[in-house]
């Protein structure tokens, strides 16, 4: 299924831009979508998720094809973060994140928001009762959001 809309996104050194996005896609999405959890919420897991990404902290499925860094001007305007750099300061972010998150709701929250795994899913596989993820899923996004300083 599909659920297109178009949404303004900024990355680490403050550039805008717009694209769509498939809210369908991020079961995080899905939730704030039908209401089950707040905005404030939803911009904290998706920061948390392009940490996560930033970070390359996934699975990798092939080789990098980046390329090499371009060499700067002297006197020129200064570039955005070497991409090694804003890896490592994605890295922190992501992990002071998931520390003021808490060790009890970690789990639900990298699963869910990182993962891209379900709710029901997510629970059976931590081995909870059914509707118990959402409760602390929302818990774990509050303390993430008051991290990143989202109000």
């Amino acid at each position: 299924m599909r659920e297109l809309i178009e949404r303004t996104i900024e990355d680490a050194a403050g550039a805008r831009r717009r694209v769509t996005v498939n809210q369908a896609e991020s079961p995080l999405a899905w939730l704030a979508a039908r209401g089950h959890v707040s905005l404030r919420q939803l911009e904290a897991g998706e920061r948390l998720r392009a940490d996560y990404e930033t970070a390359a902290l996934g699975p990798r499925v092939t080789m990098r094809w980046d390329a090499a860094p371009a060499a700067r001007p002297r006197g020129g305007v200064p570039e955005r973060l070497d991409p090694t750099l804003a890896q490592i300061a994605a890295r922190r972010r992501f992990d002071g994140a998931v520390a003021a998150a808490g060790a009890g709701l970690a789990d639900i929250l990298w699963r869910v928001v990182c993962a891209g795994e379900g709710l029901g899913p997510a629970e059976k596989a931590l081995g909870w009762p059914s509707r118990a993820g959402k409760l602390v899923l929302c818990f774990a996004l509050d303390r993430v959001a008051d991290f990143y300083g989202i109000s």
